[in-house]
């Protein structure tokens, strides 16, 4: 596969995963000094990364759920709190991922990542994008 058919799988499974609106957003708001890191996410990340057979992006999203509690990002934790809806990911689940969090990166990161949960699910659950 050369870049352009990396980056092409790349933004299917992006947009798949995060919506249609998060990434237009962010195409929209890139300029020439993200430009190059905008399209490096969307070919390693997305595109080689996501793409790999050997975990469900279901299992992808929980991963990624929990490493963003870990590195302390909640703006990024925000997002795949949201986009773990597009991947079957289920209330219980997130639920539990956060409490494994609790014991291995710390209450307060724990913490943190409830507040940002329910207010993310609250909106999900809302409009019933989030099974139980």
């Amino acid at each position: 596969m050369d870049e352009r058919e990396r980056y092409e799988q790349g933004m299917r499974i992006r947009r798949d995963v995060l919506g249609n609106e998060h990434v237009d957003r962010a195409r929209a708001a890139q300029s020439e000094i993200d430009v190059d890191f905008q399209d490096l996410i969307t070919r390693y990340a997305w595109g080689e990364i996501w793409a790999r057979p050997g975990l469900s992006r279901h299992m992808r999203s929980l991963l990624t759920i929990g490493l963003m509690v870990a590195m302390n990002r909640g703006d990024e934790l925000k997002l795949h709190l949201q986009a773990a809806a597009n991947n079957g990911v289920t209330l219980e689940e997130i639920r539990e991922v956060l409490l494994h969090c609790a014991v291995y990166c710390g209450v307060p990161a724990a913490n943190s990542a409830f507040h940002a949960a329910k207010e993310v699910l609250s909106n999900l659950k809302a409009s019933s994008e989030l099974g139980e």
